[in-house]
């Protein structure tokens, strides 16, 4: 089950609305199990991970081991049922880590495994298992996505300076180690999300740029009421390559206010380019997150800025807690960081905490 829990990690932030699912196929003849197989989610969300290894096994699938991250799923999709390709291949036996939550699968892949004959374990390796996919069953039981919130801290706790020099943007915070951690959590992700202050002062990509995985950029969101972000940001310039989201809030109002006719202007100069203008109010994350993932989008990533942290901590929709610690020193020109390691609301326990070259990492977990 740790092989098929790592394997369904790789595909984690392309899979669409599915889940990133892991399975290996052992079978043991006498002389000790040896895997046969073993697939993860294909990119998009099809085929299954479950189907794949099928038919990478072939007719040694029967009789097989089949382990499986998430409950296989019972009913007909875009794809016939993972539990009727098992019963069809003549798996023997089905171990699973997570019982998949959603109510059109959740107990029923199980049951037909069972009443096809098939040996049925659950609940191996379940909290492992909970954490892979924290993100997808956060959609599925909470009815939004799974939110990481980033901030980097300088010695001092503050996240940026009030004061830019002309031309440039925020002070560089961490060092190259952190942001390598932080380009690898964008790839997992299936969104970011920053406010227009920060996309405003930092003239962001919010890509990934390692190599190898620059087609593993997530969906970007700007939460913008007023409707400032710049066509000729970086954002919208490449909105064509990677989806940009902005919430604007509602653009309509009197027809006879220029402002409004300025800021539909913008609307439609951002549209042109290929970004989505959605009107919905940006301080309402109690239903921009449910609409976030009735799109199928599971984790969110926020990177900042300060009252965009505050906003989520404040409306309880943060799930985890991503706290570097730089080496530069701020000062009273300093924005203060809402939180700070030792620092963190109740909700929140310290789980680990990593050095990254000077900097140092703390990840905290809400426990309720």
């Amino acid at each position: 089950m740790a092989e098929a829990i790592a394997v369904g990690a790789r595909h984690l932030g392309l899979t669409g609305s599915n889940p990133s699912v892991g399975c290996v196929i052992v079978r043991d003849d006498g002389a000790g199990p040896r895997l046969i197989a073993e697939a993860v989610t294909a990119p998009g969300g099809r085929p299954h991970a479950e189907t794949q290894a099928l038919a990478q096994a072939g007719e040694a699938a029967r009789g097989a081991t089949a382990y499986v991250t998430l409950e296989p799923c019972s009913h007909h999709g875009h794809t016939p049922p993972c539990a009727d390709a098992l019963i069809r291949a003549g798996i023997a036996r089905v171990v699973v880590s997570v019982v998949d939550p959603d109510p059109r699968v959740s107990g029923r892949g199980i049951a037909m495994l069972r009443e096809a004959g098939i040996a049925v374990e659950t609940g191996v390796l379940e909290a492992t298992g909970e954490r892979a996919l924290k993100a997808y069953l956060t959609r599925k039981r909470l009815g939004r996505p799974h939110v990481t919130l980033k901030l980097a801290l300088s010695r001092d706790g503050m996240i940026g300076a009030h004061t830019l020099p002309p031309g440039r943007g925020q002070v560089a915070i961490t060092g190259p180690d952190s942001r390598t951690y932080v380009q690898h959590l964008r790839a997992r992700s299936d969104a970011i999300l920053v406010g227009i202050g920060t996309a405003v002062a930092d003239d962001p990509d919010l890509t990934v740029r390692l190599p190898g995985l620059e087609d593993r950029s997530p969906v970007r969101i700007v939460l913008d009421a007023n409707l400032r972000l710049s066509p000729d940001s970086r954002l919208a310039r490449t909105a064509a390559r990677v989806p940009v989201i902005v919430v604007a809030g509602v653009l309509s109002a009197d027809g006879g206010d220029r402002d409004v006719h300025a800021r539909q202007a913008r609307a439609d100069a951002l549209s042109a380019l290929g970004v989505e203008v959605l009107e919905w109010d940006p301080r309402r994350l109690d239903l921009l997150l449910p609409a976030l993932a009735s799109r199928g989008l599971s984790s969110l990533l926020v990177e900042g800025g300060a009252r965009t942290a505050a906003s989520f901590l404040d409306a309880g929709m943060v799930d985890r807690l991503l706290l570097f610690t730089g080496s530069p020193t701020i000062g009273a020109d300093g924005i203060a960081s809402p939180v700070k390691p030792g620092l963190v609301p109740a909700p929140f326990v310290h789980t680990s905490g990593e050095a990254f070259g000077p900097d140092h990492l703390d990840i905290y977990e809400r426990t309720a």
